[in-house]
């Protein structure tokens, strides 16, 4: 084995070296984190976002719930129609609309314009439903109770 060591170690040696600076480059060279740019504090902007802040959290909430459509009367027997029969309106959406005061088709089907966006603007992540399933359509229909109608327009209701 000595002989081996006396007749190779400036191999041996070549290789520790070269094996060292492999090892410096790799923890040493990679490591290296550089910072740029200025990044500020909240607290350093100042009193001038804080009073805005402020403001909006006690500013009135953006959406109210809604209020009857005018001239539809909510009715015992209108209050309890099943707003799941509309396709495109599960229980989901269902609980969302009895939360804003919606019962009955009768109140879907009365629906302005402005009514659908003021709905729509409550729903989060299902706006754009009410026209894309077209949910005036299908409460004119049910609430007529043209069921034949409404099967033939928008399918069989379930």
């Amino acid at each position: 084995m000595s002989e081996l060591l006396q007749t190779y170690w400036p191999l041996i040696v070549a290789a520790l070296v070269l094996g060292l600076a492999v090892a410096w480059y790799v923890f040493n060279a990679s490591r290296k984190t550089r910072i740029t740019g200025t990044s500020r504090d909240v607290l350093d902007e100042g009193a001038a976002p804080a009073e805005r802040n402020k403001a909006l959290i006690d500013s009135a909430p953006a959406a109210t719930p809604m209020q009857p459509a005018a001239g539809v009367p909510a009715t015992p027997a209108a209050s309890g129609d099943d707003l799941t029969r509309i396709k495109g309106l599960g229980p989901k959406l269902s609980a969302t609309l009895h939360g804003a005061g919606v019962t009955s088709f009768a109140q879907i089907a009365a629906w302005s314009d402005a009514d659908i966006d003021r709905i729509d603007a409550q729903l989060g992540r299902f706006q754009g439903r009410i026209r894309r399933d077209d949910w005036v359509g299908q409460a004119k229909l049910l609430a007529q109770g043209d069921e034949n109608g409404f099967a033939e327009r928008y399918g069989k209701l379930s």
